[in-house]
C-alpha cells in the first residue's frame, strides 16, 4: 500500500491534554517512520495550552486527522480513536513520549508474518523530561524465558490488531486510568502475543505522567483483577481466611490481645475479614481459648475457632502444618484457597487482601504475596569477592529486580498445603 491509501496498514493515535510542551516531538517521531503506510489521529482532549496550535501545524498532511474531545480522559479518547481508525493495526503514542523511527516497521512486520498473533510490544528506553536517556527496560521473551505473564506491556507502545481490540470490547471507561493492564488482561489468555527485544520507544519520566498517578492506576488494576477473577472464582472455593494466634513466642504474650485505639489486633483482623464478601470461612486458630470471648461479639456464621496445639506455635514450626490441619476439615479435596492474615500488619486493608486473592486467580498461580522492591545494592559472596545481585545499570530486565517478602499477606492454594508447602512453586506478587 502507498502512504496515501484509504485503508492504511497502521493507525497511530496521540491524545494530548495540556502536553503541548512535548507534543511536537511525539508527532515528528511518527512522521520519521521508515514504514510509510500509516495514518495519525491527533486528539486534543480539552487542552488549554499550545496543543491546538501545534496540532494545526500538521492538519494539511493528508495522513493526519484532527479530533477534539472535551476532557473525557485517555480511555474514552482511545475508544474514539478506535471508532475513527482505518488501519488494520492500532497503536497509541502518548503525547509526552517518542517513537523510534522503526517501530511501525518492526511491529507490523511481526503481525504480517503471523496471522495468529494478536499483539506485539518492544523494549524501550527511559528518558527524563529533557530527553536524556538514562536506562533501557528489557522484557524477557514471553513463552520462552518468561512464562509468568503477570506484568503487562507498556500500553503506549503496544501494537494490536484492530479487529481483536474491537472483539474484546475496546477499552474500559469506568476505571479513570489506562496503563495497558486492561488490554493485557483481556487479550493474553485468549490470543497469541509476543514481544521484541529491541528498544523502539522512548518513555519520558516526569512529574505529570498519567501512569505516575499511583492511586488511580492501583484502583483500576484492582477492578480489572476483580472482574476477571469473578468469572472463575467458583473453581477456587472455598476461600478461607485464617487468623493465627498464639500465647507465646511473639514480642509479648498473647499478641492478639494488644490494642490500637481501643481495639485488639484480633478485632481489627476480624472486622476486615467480615467486610469481604468473597470469603467463605473465617477461622481463628489459637492455643488460647480466651480468644473465643472475642469471637462471640460477632454475629457472622463464617467465623469459627480452631484449637492449635502449643507445639504447633513454636517459631521453628512452619505455619503450613496449622493451615493443613484446618483445611483437612473444611476442604477435604484441597481445591480451595486459604488466606493467612497477619495481625502484626494491622493496616493492610481489605482491598489489598482481596487483590492478593484476585492476583492468584487471574494468574492461575500457586500463591500470592505482598513484596517490596529492593533498591539498595544487595551482594552475594563469590570465589572472587562480593558480586551485586541486583545491579541496575543502563539495561534493566524484568528479571533483574529483587524483592523482599513483606510478610504481611499470604494467599495459597490448598493443594500446596497437602504437599507440605506454604507457597508452591508458582508465586505471584503485589508490589
Amino acid at each position: 500500500m502507498s502512504m496515501n491509501s484509504a485503508n492504511p496498514k497502521v493507525t497511530v493515535y496521540i491524545v494530548s491534554c495540556n502536553y503541548g510542551k512535548f507534543l511536537g516531538e511525539a508527532i515528528e517521531s511518527v512522521l520519521r517512520q521508515t514504514h510509510s503506510d500509516w495514518e495519525l489521529l491527533l486528539i486534543n482532549d480539552g487542552s488549554n495550552d499550545e496543543t491546538s496550535e501545534i496540532m494545526n501545524i500538521y492538519k494539511t498532511d493528508k495522513r493526519i486527522r484532527l479530533l477534539n474531545t472535551q476532557g473525557v480522559g485517555l480511555t474514552k479518547s482511545s475508544n474514539i480513536a478506535l471508532e475513527h481508525a482505518k488501519g488494520e493495526y492500532f497503536i497509541r503514542l502518548d503525547a509526552d513520549d517518542v517513537f523510534d523511527e522503526n517501530i511501525l516497521l518492526v511491529l507490523s512486520n511481526h503481525l504480517d508474518k503471523d496471522s495468529e498473533l494478536a499483539l506485539v510490544f518492544p523494549d524501550y528506553f527511559l528518558m527524563d523530561e529533557a530527553g536524556y536517556i538514562y536506562a533501557q527496560e528489557r522484557r524477557q521473551p514471553i513463552y520462552f524465558k518468561n512464562h509468568m505473564l503477570d506484568i503487562p506491556p507498556n500500553g503506549a507502545c503496544t501494537m494490536i490488531r484492530k479487529r481483536i481490540l474491537e472483539e474484546v470490547g475496546g477499552y474500559r471507561e469506568d476505571l479513570g486510568a489506562q496503563d495497558g493492564f486492561d488490554l493485557w488482561a483481556k487479550v493474553y489468555k485468549e490470543f497469541k502475543c509476543t514481544n521484541v527485544n529491541i528498544p523502539l520507544f522512548y518513555y519520558r519520566q516526569h512529574g505529570k505522567n498519567l501512569t505516575g498517578n499511583t492511586k488511580h492506576i492501583l484502583t483500576a488494576k484492582r477492578e480489572i483483577k476483580k472482574d476477571f477473577s469473578l468469572l472463575s472464582i467458583d473453581k477456587y472455593k472455598p476461600i478461607t481466611a485464617v487468623i493465627p494466634c498464639r500465647q507465646n513466642y511473639d514480642f509479648c504474650p498473647d499478641l492478639w490481645s494488644q490494642k490500637i485505639q481501643g481495639e485488639t489486633l484480633l478485632d481489627i483482623s476480624l472486622k476486615k475479614c467480615i467486610e469481604s464478601k468473597i470469603l467463605d470461612k473465617i477461622i481463628v486458630a489459637s492455643d488460647n481459648q480466651e480468644v473465643k470471648a472475642i469471637l462471640k461479639k460477632y454475629n457472622d456464621p463464617r467465623i469459627s475457632y480452631h484449637q492449635r496445639s502449643p507445639e504447633s506455635t513454636i517459631r521453628s514450626r512452619p505455619v503450613a502444618y496449622t493451615l493443613e490441619n484446618i483445611v483437612q476439615e473444611i476442604d477435604p479435596d484441597f481445591k480451595g484457597i486459604t488466606f493467612m492474615l497477619v495481625m502484626q500488619a494491622p493496616f493492610v486493608t481489605i482491598e489489598t487482601i482481596e487483590e492478593a486473592i484476585y492476583t492468584l486467580i487471574i494468574n492461575e498461580a500457586d500463591s500470592s504475596i505482598l513484596v517490596g522492591e529492593v533498591d539498595a545494592p544487595l551482594f552475594e559472596r563469590t570465589p572472587h569477592g562480593l558480586m551485586q545481585i541486583n545491579y541496575k545499570g543502563f539495561l534493566v530486565s524484568d528479571f533483574d529486580r529483587v524483592y523482599i517478602d513483606t510478610r504481611t499477606c499470604l494467599v495459597t492454594r490448598n493443594r500446596n498445603l497437602k504437599k507440605g508447602s506454604l507457597t508452591g512453586s508458582n508465586i505471584v506478587s503485589i508490589i
